[in-house]
C-alpha cells in the first residue's frame, strides 16, 4: 500500500498549491517517481467523476478506515480503470473491494448520464495549447555538439523537416543556440541520448533565462544559479559557461536538491558546487561567493503560464479570485526578496528574474518594485536595454504595468499559444558603471556651458500597484 500513501500524499501537496505537477512530482524519490507520476496524473484527469462516485457510494461514508479522499481517489482510480488495486491484502484494500459492485455501478450511472461512450470520454480534456508547442530538446553541448546530434537523429530516422509537418521532423530553434524541435508526439524519454545526459527535455522559454544571464566562460568566472533544482537552466547555465570557473547552484529542498545533483551529474556539469541551503539565508558578505558577477533567479512562482505540464487539472470552479490574489501577492513578495537579497552581493553586476507566470503581479509589478527599491539605488541596479535581452523576441512587457512604459521593451514575455511555448516572463538588472555612458558626473556637467546642462524633470508621481 505504500505507493498509494505516497500517490495520495502526492495529491494532499497538490491540494495545498505546493507546486506545479512536475515540480511536485520532481522531488519524489526517483525509483518511484514515473509509476507515482501516473497514477497522480490519471487519477487528476478523472477526480470529478471519481469523487462523484465515492461521493453516490458512500465509501468514505461507511469505512472509517478510509479517512483520505485522496488515498480513496488512488484506489478507486485502479479499481475501475485499471487492473485493480496492485497491493497485498489489508484492512483499507478490503475497505475499498466491499464496495466494488456498488462502485461500478455507480461510475456505470455516471457515464450513461454524462453520454460517455468510453471511459475515456470521462477524462478532463488537455490544454488544447499545448498541441501547438513543440518537444524541444537541448543539446548538451558540455557533451557532444549540435552538429553531431543531428547526424544522430538522422540515424534514428528522424528528417529536416517542420516537425508538423512529419511527425519524425526536426528542425533549429531560431533564437536559441543548440536547441532543436521535435514533434509534439516524440517520445524521447527512453533513448539513449537522453538517459546519458547528451539532450535535455528542456521548453524553449525555459532556456531564455540562462542566455539572458550570459555568464562568462572562463576560469574566473563566478556564477550563481539561486533556486536551481530540478536542474535544467542550472546545467544550460554550466554549457554556457563551457565546464569553466565556479557555479554555486542552490536548492534548499532536500529531496530537490537530491534529483539537482542527479541531473548535474549526468549531464557532466562539473564546474558546478551543489549546495543544500537557501539563498535568502546567505550573507553577501560571504568571502566564498565575494567574485559572484551573474546570478540567476528563478524562484516559485504560480506557473500559470505552463500548459503543457497538465496543470490545467489542478484547476477547479471553487478556486476564489480572492484567495488567488493573495496567494500572487505572497509569491510577488518572496520574489522581490530575492531580487534585492541578489543586488546587496558586492561584485554582482548582472541578474536575470524570471517566472512560469502571465500574471503582472508577478512579472513587471516585481520588476516595478525592485526597481524602486532601496537596494538598486545603493547598488546602482537599473534594467538593461533591449538589446542585452534577446532584442530579436518579438513579444516584449507590458507597458501599463511599468512606471516608465519604455521599460517594458527591456523584458521578454512568452505567450502559451501563441509563442509556441509555455508562457514565461525574463527580465534582466544591470549594474550602473561610469563607462555606460547612462549617468554623468557632476564635474563633466559643471565644465559645460549653461545651456547645454539638462534641464531637472519634474519628478514624477509613482502610479499605486495594480492586480496582476
Amino acid at each position: 500500500m505504500n505507493f498509494y500513501f505516497e500517490a495520495a500524499k502526492t495529491l494532499d501537496r497538490l491540494d495545498a498549491k505546493q507546486g506545479s505537477i512536475k515540480g511536485v512530482i520532481g522531488s519524489l524519490p526517483e525509483k518511484d517517481r514515473k509509476r507515482t507520476s501516473a497514477l497522480v496524473i490519471e487519477t487528476l484527469k478523472y477526480k470529478s467523476t471519481l469523487a462523484e462516485v465515492i461521493k453516490q457510494s458512500k465509501l468514505l461514508t461507511e469505512e472509517r478506515k478510509l479517512t483520505s479522499m485522496n488515498l480513496a481517489l488512488v484506489l478507486v482510480h485502479d479499481l475501475l480503470l485499471a487492473k485493480g488495486i496492485q497491493a497485498g491484502d489489508g484492512p483499507i484494500k478490503q475497505a475499498v473491494l466491499r464496495h466494488k459492485t456498488r462502485l461500478n455501478g455507480e461510475f456505470t450511472k455516471l457515464k450513461i448520464k454524462r453520454g460517455a461512450k468510453s471511459n475515456a470520454d470521462l477524462a478532463q480534456s488537455h490544454d488544447e495549447r499545448a498541441l501547438r508547442i513543440p518537444r524541444y530538446v537541448r543539446v548538451n553541448t558540455l557533451l557532444w555538439s549540435t552538429d553531431e546530434a543531428a547526424k544522430a537523429f538522422v540515424s534514428r530516422g528522424y528528417v529536416d523537416i517542420d516537425p508538423f509537418e512529419n511527425p519524425k521532423g526536426f528542425k533549429r530553434d531560431a533564437h536559441v543556440p543548440d536547441l532543436l524541435l521535435f514533434n509534439p508526439s516524440a517520445r524521447l524519454q527512453d533513448d539513449e541520448l537522453y538517459k546519458s545526459g547528451k539532450i535535455i527535455l528542456q521548453d524553449k522559454a525555459s532556456c531564455f533565462p540562462a542566455l539572458v544571464l550570459a555568464p562568462p566562460s572562463s576560469e574566473h568566472a563566478r556564477v550563481i544559479d539561486a533556486t536551481s533544482a530540478p536542474g535544467n537552466k542550472t546545467s544550460h547555465l554550466s554549457a554556457l559557461m563551457k565546464g569553466k570557473g565556479k557555479l554555486h547552484a542552490f536548492e534548499r529542498d532536500r529531496k530537490r536538491f537530491s534529483t539537482l545533483k542527479m541531473m548535474l551529474s549526468k549531464a557532466s556539469c562539473r564546474n558546478v558546487e551543489p549546495i543544500n541551503d537557501d539563498f535568502l539565508s546567505v550573507s553577501p558578505e560571504d568571502p566564498r561567493y565575494a567574485g559572484v558577477t551573474h546570478i540567476l533567479l528563478d524562484p516559485s512562482c504560480s506557473g500559470s503560464g505552463i500548459v503543457n505540464r497538465l496543470d490545467h487539472l489542478l484547476e477547479t470552479e471553487e478556486d476564489d479570485a480572492d484567495d488567488r490574489q493573495e496567494r500572487l501577492a505572497k509569491l510577488a513578495a518572496f520574489q522581490l526578496s530575492m531580487i534585492k537579497h541578489a543586488m546587496k552581493f558586492p561584485s554582482a553586476k548582472r541578474i536575470v528574474y524570471s517566472t512560469c507566470s502571465m500574471h503582472a503581479t508577478e512579472n513587471e509589478h516585481v520588476v516595478r518594485e525592485a526597481l524602486r527599491s532601496e537596494e538598486a539605488a545603493n547598488s546602482g541596479f537599473r534594467l538593461a536595454s533591449r538589446q542585452d535581452v534577446l532584442p530579436q523576441w518579438p513579444r516584449r512587457g507590458l507597458p501599463q504595468e511599468m512606471d516608465d512604459p519604455e521599460d517594458a521593451d527591456s523584458v521578454i514575455r512568452c505567450s502559451p499559444g501563441e509563442d509556441a511555448t509555455n508562457g514565461f516572463f525574463v527580465s534582466c538588472f544591470v549594474k550602473e558603471t561610469k563607462s555606460s555612458g547612462k549617468k554623468r558626473s557632476a564635474e563633466s556637467l559643471e565644465n559645460e556651458p549653461s545651456d547645454s546642462k539638462p534641464k531637472k524633470k519634474k519628478k514624477k508621481r509613482l502610479p499605486q500597484p495594480r492586480s496582476g
